[in-house]
């Protein structure tokens, strides 16, 4: 009889790296907590680790974007204005 892989969510692997982060349980205690192998821990941890920079070049990424749309909105309302005020 084979055994049924188990599927995590990326919400689960997140908090269960974070909590390997924080220390304080080791790796064989929350392992057992949460019915986990520690390898697998360790293994979202360091994954989570590599992968942490790509948040902050994302919201970097974001807030240089966001200035752009409403710039061009401004000019939108500023020639609709002028031209209002012309007629």
């Amino acid at each position: 009889m084979r055994k049924q892989r188990r599927k995590f969510s990326p919400e689960f692997k997140t908090r269960v790296a974070i909590e390997a982060l924080k220390e304080r349980y080791t790796l064989s205690e929350l392992a057992k907590k949460l019915d986990l192998h520690p390898n697998q821990i360790s293994k979202w941890k360091q994954e989570f680790l590599d992968n942490a920079s790509i948040v902050f070049e994302q919201k970097r990424k974001k807030k240089e974007q966001e200035p752009q749309v409403d710039i061009d909105k401004l000019y939108n309302k500023i020639g609709q204005l002028e031209m209002e005020k012309d007629f």
